[in-house]
């Protein structure tokens, strides 16, 4: 698979990120006729998207769930309509695409390009502890590292599929941090393997060990 991944997270999620262009292939059906509903720029991400999440449902789950439409639940959470079982999530932005997999639950993955946060962002999306660090660092890395911090929120509204309505700035993320747990959901940064901001989610379970919580 190309770009960075499968990457075994965590709970059983696996996930899979990298650029757009390597990921281009020949797209399936009925990717091609929902990405001809899209405008131009969006079609290439969008495609590419879909093909590595197939590809990593292929290694995972099996070529049938591969070969499965997509559709979209109420809020807009992808489902595969021949099994929906199973969590699936994808993300696209500055040429970057993402997925996720979970065998038997919800899950959200979310990839970002750097952020130039203003103030008023800042203050509705971070924590004091994460503002006063983001505040000492130079431009450009203040707004990679807000970039992981909104790809965490992200994700874990992906996994709820509530969406804005879940609230995704109120997901308290450090500065830094790898993992943690938001109601819920657990979530993990993919900092140690992929050079942009990608962040993964999913619906914990009581009763399963959950490295997010460590």
């Amino acid at each position: 698979m190309s770009g960075f991944g499968p990457l075994r997270v965590c709970g059983g999620v696996v996930a899979a990120a990298g650029p757009v262009a390597p990921l281009r292939g020949r797209p399936c059906a009925t990717d091609l006729r929902t990405a001809s509903r899209l405008p131009p720029d969006r079609r290439a991400e969008h495609l590419a998207a879909r093909a590595l999440l197939r590809r990593l449902l292929a290694e995972v789950i099996g070529p049938d769930a591969a070969r499965s439409p997509l559709a979209a639940r109420e809020k807009g959470q992808p489902y595969l309509t021949a099994r929906p079982d199973v969590g699936v999530s994808l993300s696209h932005a500055d040429g970057w695409v993402a997925a996720a997999v979970h065998p038997a639950g919800r899950v959200g993955v979310d990839v970002q390009g750097p952020i130039d946060a203003g103030p008023r962002m800042l203050r509705r999306c971070c924590t004091p502890s994460a503002r006063a660090t983001l505040a000492d660092l130079p431009a450009a890395e203040r707004a990679v590292e807000f970039a992981w911090i909104w790809s965490v929120q992200e994700a874990c509204v992906k996994t709820t599929g509530g969406g804005i309505a879940d609230l995704p700035w109120t997901v308290p993320v450090e500065v830094g941090q790898r993992r943690g747990r938001w109601r819920t959901v657990g979530w993990s940064t993919l900092r140690d393997a992929c050079p942009v901001p990608v962040s993964v989610a999913h619906r914990t379970n009581p009763e399963v060990p959950c490295r997010c919580s460590a």
